[in-house]
């Protein structure tokens, strides 16, 4: 594995604390109707991210998750600006305002979503490893999923023509405790999500994924072992999401005290304190990045709020290719 250096925890604060600042900003401007339409949120779960991106050779993997999906793209390489134009559905989103929060893309960055029906994401990740491995090209696909979709039955399916073909696919549940308000405890008779994999006789593993460490060295086993011709693996990422299922959940399910808890292992925190114990970084550099942080995300609201919606006609456009629009019962 690559090592973890003083360079690589700076970049992990720097990148984690803007994943999380990006977000905040969201869900403020969505509050002010900026944003509209669903918003699934990452705060808590970026030490997952970190450790993932780590792990890869961006450029040749790929990656493909659910609707919480905002800044995995950014992690990928994808410029902010249009991710957070997208979600004010301009047109200068990396979907030309058309997908939302929910379905963000970029094959340029090997980003295949943002999928908003739950699980059915499980197969297409199986289905871009097998197209890397028909093709012989040395990619690995990570597949994200929440703790809800793995109750799916596409997921049997998948995990079964994954192993019977023997494909280059790191399967990971995120499992943030509940599923939309569903807790694990409730939705199944084990908490052990990762042993489903032992059905299939893939190799399985819990991993702290409040530890951005932890995750980049689970990561790391699984993307060499698909790489190397050992097939898949199924990682249980154990982490937590500080915010309700989406913006408008009312969270009644858990305490506060709960979340005050999770609070306390923050990977965001955990990632600082280390710097700090190691002096990494003085106090005064910390502030910089903090700023830079600040800085980025209000480069990213101005240049949404500046951006055009897309005229009426993008809409024709997007859809049919024949520029008279043969199958329309009346003419623009």
């Amino acid at each position: 594995m690559k090592k973890i250096t003083k360079e690589v925890y700076l970049n992990w604060y720097e990148n984690m604390l803007f994943w999380r600042k990006f977000e905040d900003k969201l869900a403020q401007v969505y509050i002010q109707q900026k944003v509209r339409g669903f918003l699934h949120l990452y705060n808590g779960q970026e030490a997952i991210l970190a450790g993932a991106l780590h792990a890869m050779e961006l450029g040749k993997d790929k990656m493909i998750t659910a609707y919480r999906n905002h800044v995995q793209p950014i992690g990928m390489g994808v410029d902010p600006k249009r991710v957070m134009a997208e979600l004010y559905g301009k047109e200068t989103g990396t979907s030309k305002g058309m997908g939302g929060s929910m379905h963000i893309f970029s094959k340029e960055f090997g980003f295949y979503g943002g999928h908003g029906i739950v699980g059915g994401q499980i197969p297409l990740g199986a289905g871009i490893a097998f197209a890397d491995k028909y093709f012989k090209r040395d990619g690995v696909t990570l597949t994200f999923f929440g703790d809800g979709a793995a109750r799916q039955g596409s997921l049997h399916e998948a995990f079964n023509l994954a192993m019977l073909w023997n494909l280059p696919v790191v399967f990971c549940v995120e499992n943030n405790q509940y599923a939309m308000g569903t807790s694990v405890e409730r939705s199944a008779n084990h908490t052990d999500i990762h042993k489903l994999g032992d059905g299939y006789l893939m190799p399985n593993k819990p991993v702290d994924a409040m530890d951005p460490v932890a995750c980049a060295e689970a990561f790391d086993e699984a993307i060499t072992r698909a790489r190397t011709g050992g097939g898949p693996t199924f990682l249980e990422l154990r982490t937590y999401r500080y915010r309700g299922h989406s913006m408008s959940d009312a969270q009644h399910y858990r305490t506060k005290e709960e979340v005050a808890e999770y609070q306390k292992i923050d990977p965001i925190t955990q990632v600082l304190d280390v710097i700090k114990s190691k002096k990494y970084a003085t106090d005064e550099q910390i502030e910089e990045i903090n700023k830079r942080v600040k800085d980025k995300v209000a480069e990213c609201q101005k240049f949404a709020e500046e951006s055009p919606f897309p005229k009426t006609q993008q809409l024709y456009d997007m859809v049919y290719e024949q520029e008279d629009y043969p199958f329309l019962s009346h003419k623009l």
